[in-house]
């Protein structure tokens, strides 16, 4: 019998630990784009969105974005991203003249890109941490 209850209670223990271990996991890495987007007169385009990642112990993470309206696609921005957990924003601008985005329906492809050292050279390849690929409005 106590054989019995000391298995129950350290199955118990087990699972208890288990339990816990997952709700404090790291969480998963995530990218989103915001509905709606800017073009100026001038052509310059601004992007917006959110990102989490946890861990960059490996290489520098970045968020990257490219808009794509009819037959033109061009990459709008950069920025390297704090991997700590917390869900954060970004954004990103350029200007394209010739041809010039226009307000109305685009779509954004957006990537969330660990840099990391690979190879004899060490030299740096992304690896995808997320991706997006969003319809979004320009105004």
């Amino acid at each position: 019998m106590r054989v019995r209850l000391a298995l129950a209670a350290s199955t118990l223990v087990v699972a208890a630990t288990a339990t816990a271990t997952a709700v404090h996991a790291a969480p998963a890495d995530d990218l989103s784009v915001d509905a709606y987007g800017t073009v100026a007169d001038d052509g310059t385009v601004a992007l917006s969105g959110t990102y989490r990642c946890s861990d960059d112990s490996a290489g520098p993470v970045m968020v990257g974005t490219t808009l794509v309206q009819s037959d033109l696609s061009s990459g709008i921005g950069g920025t390297r991203a704090v991997c700590d957990g917390q869900v954060r924003a970004w954004s990103h601008s350029g200007t394209v003249k010739d041809p010039a985005y226009q307000a109305g329906a685009a779509r954004v492809k957006a990537a969330l890109m660990q840099l990391t050292p690979t190879g004899p050279l060490g030299l740096p390849m992304p690896n995808s941490l997320a991706a997006e690929e969003s319809d979004v409005t320009l105004r």
